[in-house]
């Protein structure tokens, strides 16, 4: 692993520096602004890459992603999806099948130490049964148990399961520049963002850039690209800009798996997490509920602000 960040790029670190999703006012704006982000990134970056949850942000940060790339004729970054074991299976099944229908290169994150030795959630693992590196991290994070709980839903399960798994590909494949679909209105922890964010500090990373396309997007904006660009680029024939009340008020020979929309948004899920730690926000499509009059990751178990920020310094998204 090169523990120096590569001299070769040259972005503006300060670009959104004390921004907010006023700054960009209307829906233009923001997709203008996301796409100038991303055509800098594809310039500039040798090993880019696209993180994808299968989510409604990160989706909408691959689309502008595909986008920009078929207008400057290059390819579509490989899409990194982390697998913390907990996902729902319409979350795995939704990234799988899109994957397959826009033809990405899909890498899985994993912890290779949970792999090999066939962890499954809520094993409890003896410490001394880890490798050097899961104990390492542990060390990092003044862990003192003797075993640990595998749970993607605690401050230590996190790291190990998404972080540490993240770092590990990052090592392997060399990917210098990586998108992520983080917004500054989401939380404290992400509101002094910027669009180019540098994570060069070797001691707790591989050194690479995050790139942050829809930082000046808020809830509604994200749902608003998705019924007028998204969706409609993605099904035939779908009118732009309309926006379904329920699953049996879509267009006549559309059905939700023909839509680029994770079904659990359609459940009322506003926010996907572990299976375990999320939660429907109302029995109403995430699109129709009081967006600014409630918070959005209130149904997902690990939220906290300092604990965000502590696993942020450590490399989480």
């Amino acid at each position: 692993m090169s523990t120096v960040f590569p001299e070769y790029v040259t972005v503006d670190y300060e670009d959104g520096q004390g921004g907010s999703a006023s700054d960009y006012p209307s829906l233009a704006d923001k997709m203008e602004k996301a796409a100038q982000v991303v055509a800098v990134a594809l310039e500039q970056y040798e090993r880019p890459a696209v993180m994808w949850t299968g989510g409604k942000d990160s989706t909408l940060v691959l689309y502008v992603v595909r986008e920009v790339a078929r207008e400057q004729g290059v390819a579509v970054p490989p899409v990194v999806f982390i697998d913390h074991f907990e996902h729902f299976d319409e979350t795995v099944d939704f990234v799988e099948r899109w994957a397959d229908r826009w033809d990405l290169d899909l890498r899985y994150a994993r912890n290779a130490d949970f792999v090999e030795m066939g962890a499954q959630p809520g094993d409890e693992i003896p410490v001394a049964d880890l490798d050097e590196v899961n104990r390492r991290e542990l060390d990092r994070l003044e862990y003192e148990g003797d075993t640990l709980v595998l749970d993607a839903d605690t401050f230590e399960g996190n790291h190990l399961l998404k972080t540490v798994a993240l770092n590990e590909l990052l090592t392997e494949a060399g990917f210098d520049g990586v998108f992520s679909g983080v917004r500054w209105d989401e939380q404290e922890a992400r509101a002094t963002e910027t669009f180019f964010s540098p994570r060069h500090d070797s001691e707790k990373y591989p050194p690479h850039d995050r790139v942050h396309p829809i930082l000046q997007f808020d809830e509604r904006a994200v749902w608003d690209a998705f019924w007028h660009f998204v969706v409609p680029d993605a099904v035939e024939g779908y009118p732009e800009g309309y926006v379904p009340e329920t699953v049996g008020d879509l267009p006549e020979g559309v059905t939700p798996e023909d839509l680029p929309v994770s079904p659990k948004y359609f459940e009322g899920f506003r926010s996907l997490g572990t299976e375990s730690g999320s939660g429907e926000a109302s029995d109403r499509p995430a699109w129709m509920q009081d967006l600014e009059g409630s918070t959005e990751r209130a149904g997902r178990a690990q939220d906290k602000e300092g604990v965000m920020e502590r696993l942020r310094d450590l490399g989480y998204m």
